[in-house]
């Protein structure tokens, strides 16, 4: 350990990375009532901390080696590093990427200079093509984490912690997938403050460091989820884990909805969008305060990257909700009768629905999806549970429930069978509490509601796409109603798609 203090003091990063700030997250430690800092990591020219350890380990190449050229494996954060510092060295560099890899990422690499193959389907393949170049041309392999130099270069964001905030610090919460980020912090960290707790933090899909732990050796996983792309790593490195063995204190995992949260929690405080990896060490923080109570503590998150994917940005905005328990995800089965969605809502108080999908299916009963808007976390969950039970309303919990959450969300409804009188319409509302109820106020009891979708996508007005059973003669009264309510609705009945899917 006292080898890798001497070569973090002496890694040569700075000639392309930048010393980050240590920021304070205001907004997040005003909730957790500790004292919440962030390594901004994610400000580096590549947007991750890859960079250090990539221009460490390439900056100490021999000339010969130099010359030849350099290559790595990679679809992320890891390829922007080596490209980048390549290029400021004058080296060529050629990243091996999946056929996979977004093309933002690639585009990426290529702006720094480097020279994409794109192979395989997986990194397994990609990185079995750059081994197979590397004996072919002579090319020097730069290794993502388990290295030495890699690890010496990561290392240096330990220093500059201790260096930023020399008071005291209760822990450190650190990202991990191959381990090379948190083998460098630690084996400084703890040189020199070892009263400061060094804590990883792993996607619960991704437990490559805590399986290994636990099991006292390394362990290769079947699989690993791939949200978390930026850790998603089958095996901790040989060097990594026995540095992390021997320093680590504690191992947590987080669920997909803590990370979409914190990418939400940190978005808040800071403006910036941290892709998911970024933003393990905020959900880490957030379940060690609540699982331990620790109050007007210290606690250090490393912010490691921000390479986040546009398309992903509609996910974590739905699922932040859930992670933070500020959303709960029911089915309740209520009367199948005029004026019965209107009871409901009633019976939720001045809480916000999030969503409300229901199709017609059985002349006695229906069964609704509905989210609700909770302020509280889990116990008003609970309290809105029992409220509706008490009501007599049957309700299954759905909020942990993934299955539900990512595919039967958007499958509740399909064609309705011996509907009568059916009309569908699309109604446009503000969104705020209190509107949707508003509408089936209006509404009353004299028709029947016979399908409803409706999903608050955080725009400024709700859409709600309504069937409604209406005789002939009474619809007249019934857009007279509509009329009076205000809101802007259009006839969608004669529409081809609901012909075709819903009616």
């Amino acid at each position: 350990m006292k080898n890798y203090l001497q070569s973090i003091l002496t890694a040569s990063v700075y000639d392309v990375a930048r010393q980050t700030p240590l920021e304070e997250a205001v907004n997040l430690s005003r909730r957790l009532n500790n004292r919440v800092l962030m390594k901004r990591e994610d400000l580096q020219p590549v947007f991750s901390f890859k960079i250090r350890g990539a221009y460490n380990k390439i900056s100490k190449l021999p000339a010969e080696q130099r010359e030849r050229g350099v290559i790595c494996s990679s679809a992320g954060n890891h390829a922007q590093g080596v490209a980048l510092s390549a290029q400021r060295l004058g080296i060529k560099a050629t990243i091996v990427m999946p056929r996979t890899t977004p093309a933002i990422k690639v585009n990426a690499v290529r702006n720094f200079g480097g020279r994409v193959v794109l192979h395989g389907d997986s990194y397994d393949e990609a990185k079995a093509h750059a081994e197979k170049l590397v004996a072919e041309r002579g090319l020097t392999y730069i290794p993502p984490y388990d290295d030495p130099d890699v690890i010496a270069g990561q290392g240096t964001v330990g220093m500059e912690i201790l260096s930023q905030h020399p008071r005291p610090i209760h822990a450190i919460f650190v990202p991990v997938g191959g381990g090379g980020l948190i083998a460098g912090i630690a084996a400084y960290v703890k040189q020199l403050r070892p009263d400061i707790r060094i804590i990883s933090v792993e996607p619960e899909d991704a437990p490559t460091l805590e399986r290994a732990m636990a099991a006292g050796r390394r362990v290769t996983l079947d699989e690993v989820g791939i949200f978390a792309d930026g850790v998603a790593v089958r095996q901790i490195g040989k060097e990594t884990f026995r540095i992390a063995r021997e320093l680590v204190d504690e191992c947590m995992l987080v669920s997909t909805d803590e990370i979409c949260a914190g990418i939400k929690d940190i978005f808040e405080d800071t403006r910036s969008v941290m892709e998911p990896a970024g933003a393990l060490a905020v959900a880490g923080i957030k379940k060690y305060v609540e699982e331990r109570g620790v109050r007007a503590e210290t606690l250090v998150g490393i912010n490691c990257g921000a390479n986040m994917n546009f398309n992903r940005l509609g996910h974590v905005a739905e699922r932040a909700e859930l992670g933070e328990h500020r959303e709960a995800v029911l089915a309740v089965t209520i009367p199948e009768r005029p004026g019965s969605f209107r009871e409901f809502c009633e019976t939720i108080g001045n809480r916000s629905i999030t969503e409300f999908n229901y199709r017609f299916a059985d002349p006695t009963e229906a069964h609704v999806f509905a989210g609700i808007a909770l302020n509280e976390g889990l116990n008003e969950r609970d309290e809105v549970i029992a409220a509706l039970r008490e009501r007599g309303y049957p309700v299954l919990d759905l909020t942990e429930d993934e299955m539900a959450k990512v595919h039967l969300r958007h499958m509740v409804g399909g064609r309705g069978h011996n509907v009568a009188d059916e009309v569908l319409y699309h109604v446009r509302f503000p969104e705020r509490p209190g509107a949707l109820l508003k509408f089936l106020r209006r509404l009353g009891k004299r028709w029947n509601i016979s399908m409803f979708h409706y999903r608050n996508h955080g725009a400024d007005y709700g859409r709600v796409l309504v069937g409604i059973q209406v005789p002939p003669d009474q619809r007249g009264r019934f857009r007279e109603s509509l009329d009076k309510l205000g809101y802007p609705y259009k006839d969608e009945t004669a529409n081809p798609a609901y012909a075709l899917f819903l009616s």
